[in-house]
């Protein structure tokens, strides 16, 4: 036993065992020593006993006692920690549920730690997740700022940046230095690093982006939201070649999953006034979560966009997944707010990131896709980042390469832009 303690003593700081509570801690400790886990074993026991503590699920200290005993003379240690697993594997599978209270928020970032600062790193690049192994749209992205001030449990921005938020003193400059070729098309983004709109125009950033969106006329600029700040957009002349959307989802995953964002109704509301004012918009189902009433809520946000908005007016949506990075797992749980988001099946995929199974995903997708059908045709619907199997299921149709996507994508998008700056002209 001594010698099994030692090796506790070094398990322990590889784990989230200290993150546990007392009570959860002490029954840990004490079934790792009568059952002598090895560090696998233990390892996986307290990543279970985190999610449980994050999902709000009874703790392993609360029912474990009771199979233990009822278990202890006719079964080995290892199928108990089986039980344990399958438990814990049948609570991922199951479409999650959430009541009606809240869970807590996580800390809000203090606004006060925010920096400008002058640098030579590159601003302009392509999208990281971008990848011949899924049918990808080929977007290029601007890192205008470093750092989001929402609090999204499944954000994969909490790996990259520290609680620091940065703003480039040079963004004019390098925007200015980008290299484009005037004879093809670009769709942009300003959304990957941060979120396009929460801080306005802080530092002139957008004033800095509008100015390269008019110089650039052959270049989709795209400013992606929680947000419903948009009082620059109302009270400037912005580009015709500049779109703004907006990522939704049902209040009651804003309520539990994206902290500190702009509620369902005040985007929605958002996006209106946007499009009044001519700018074009659209809209990103992504990520759509699986749970108990997905399918109702998701449906009646189709239904008002469907009421609130006209084809000529939106350029196009897309449907995305939960997806993860295996460090941004780990954040999550070294974080431990309370969560569901990662209460899912998870597989691997092709680019061994940790998302739905393929069934589910087409079910979510083509159920959304056929929802919108009135309007297929008529505005430019894709699927993000998933595999050409998963298009052909979900919307009935794939395109053979990314570059072809891209040039359908653009050639779509160009076109409505322009068909609007003609009957405006009229």
């Amino acid at each position: 036993m001594q010698n099994y303690s030692s090796k506790l003593t070094k398990f322990i700081p590889q784990t989230f065992f200290e993150l546990l509570p007392e009570p959860e801690k002490k029954f840990i400790r004490d079934f790792a020593g009568q059952g002598q886990l090895t560090f696998q074993e233990f390892r996986q026991i307290t990543e279970i006993a985190r999610d449980m503590q994050m999902w709000g699920e009874e703790s392993l200290s609360s029912w474990m006692p009771d199979l233990i005993k009822t278990a202890l003379n006719r079964a080995t240690k290892k199928e108990i920690l089986q039980k344990v697993i399958q438990h814990h594997r049948d609570l991922q599978k199951a479409a999650k549920v959430y009541n009606g209270s809240e869970l807590e928020r996580p800390k809000k970032r203090e606004k006060g730690r925010i920096a400008l600062e002058q640098g030579d790193k590159n601003i302009f690049g392509m999208c990281p997740v971008a990848s011949e192994k899924t049918v990808c749209c080929n977007l290029k992205t601007i890192d205008a700022v470093e750092n989001c001030v929402f609090g999204c449990s499944y954000c994969t921005i909490q790996t990259f940046y520290h609680d620091k938020t940065v703003f480039d003193e040079n963004l004019a400059a390098k925007l200015e230095k980008i290299a484009l070729d005037p004879d093809r098309q670009y769709h942009i983004g300003t959304g990957q690093s941060s979120d396009s709109l929460v801080w306005g125009n802080k530092n002139g950033n957008l004033d800095a982006l509008c100015t390269f969106a008019r110089k650039n006329p052959n270049v989709l600029l795209e400013f992606k939201t929680k947000s419903d700040n948009i009082k620059y957009f109302l009270e400037n002349d912005i580009p015709a070649n500049i779109v703004c959307s907006w990522s939704l989802n049902p209040q009651v995953i804003i309520d539990n999953e994206e902290h500190f964002t702009a509620s369902l109704e005040e985007r929605l509301q958002a996006a209106r006034a946007v499009a009044d004012k001519g700018v074009k918009v659209s809209f990103h189902f992504h990520p759509i979560v699986w749970f108990d009433k997905w399918q109702e809520e998701y449906s009646r946000i189709v239904y008002r966009l469907l009421n609130m908005f006209i084809p000529s007016e939106i350029l196009f949506i897309s449907f995305g997944s939960v997806t993860f990075i295996k460090p941004v797992l780990k954040k999550i749980r070294k974080q431990g707010f309370p969560t569901r988001i990662t209460q899912m099946e998870m597989v691997t995929d092709p680019h061994g990131k940790m998302t739905y199974p393929d069934e589910i995903k087409i079910k979510k997708f083509s159920t959304m896709y056929e929802t919108f059908k009135s309007w297929h045709g008529k505005v430019f619907f894709y699927l993000c980042m998933e595999k050409a199997d998963i298009w052909e299921k979900s919307l009935g149709f794939v395109y053979p390469d990314n570059d072809t996507f891209e040039k359908d994508f653009l050639k779509n998008s160009m076109a409505k832009i322009k068909r609007s700056e003609l009957l405006q002209n009229k």
